[in-house]
């Protein structure tokens, strides 16, 4: 399943590896370097965070003091620890801090993925990659939509953005969901805030699903919104 994730770390090099790793798992990566900042962006309406990863030593606030504030301030998300203190004392003082685990530097992407799918797992939110809805299935291990029609089961090979946006629309078929409210949940932060790619990307998928034959279950709810008629699996 698709992750929004907070990244603090302020090796920018090993930053920009981490965010290409994790986007290239079909995650929405938010990157910042400093621990307050960080602390700032848990703490908005902005964006609602899935996984937090941390470097323990952070400019302005330490990863262990923004462990504490996030658990004191009784937020739940699971919070990977990174550094390159590998004394057992010092794992002990992050993991009493609030981490959920804790990678020692450096280590291979391979095992921060494997941490990352571990973390998510114990999430009582999370679910097999096969979201359901009305007449669509969507296999996020196979990348595939899967649509049942009158005539046919039509398969479709989505990109991982469009997987990205149809997991959500999946997740809450027939609400009306805002464009800004999308952007915050399937986009970066450092994007453009008055670009137009919500817009641009709904057209694409709906696309995608025309040129299958199928008339878009996606509706667009005037000065509203976006809403997935799950129902609406009409071959054209």
């Amino acid at each position: 399943m698709p992750m929004r994730i907070l990244l603090v770390e302020d090796e920018m090099d090993l930053a920009r590896s981490i965010q290409a790793v994790l986007e290239g798992q079909g995650h929405v990566v938010d990157h910042c370097v400093s621990g307050q900042d960080g602390w700032v962006l848990l703490g908005s309406d902005q964006a609602h965070y899935d996984l937090g990863i941390l470097d323990w030593m952070l400019p302005e606030l330490s990863g262990l003091d923004l462990c504490r504030r996030t658990r004191s301030r009784g937020l739940a998300l699971p919070l990977l620890l990174l550094t390159a203190r590998n004394e057992t004392a010092d794992r002990v003082e992050g993991l009493d801090a609030g981490a959920d685990d804790y990678l020692s530097k450096p280590f291979a992407m391979e095992e921060l993925l494997a941490r990352v799918r571990a973390l998510q797992r114990r999430q009582p939110s999370y679910r097999a990659p096969l979201l359901e809805a009305g007449c669509f299935r969507l296999d996020l291990a196979a990348g595939q939509l899967l649509v049942a029609t009158a005539a046919a089961e039509v398969c479709i090979e989505l990109s991982t953005k469009e997987q990205q946006l149809m997991s959500y629309f999946l997740e809450h078929p027939g609400e009306v969901i805002s464009g800004s409210r999308l952007r915050n949940q399937l986009w970066n932060l450092q994007q453009d805030p008055i670009s137009n790619v919500v817009a641009a990307q709904v057209r694409l998928l709906r696309r995608k699903l025309a040129s299958h034959g199928l008339a878009s279950p996606i509706e667009t709810i005037p000065s509203k919104g976006y809403r997935l008629n799950p129902h609406a699996a009409v071959l054209l």
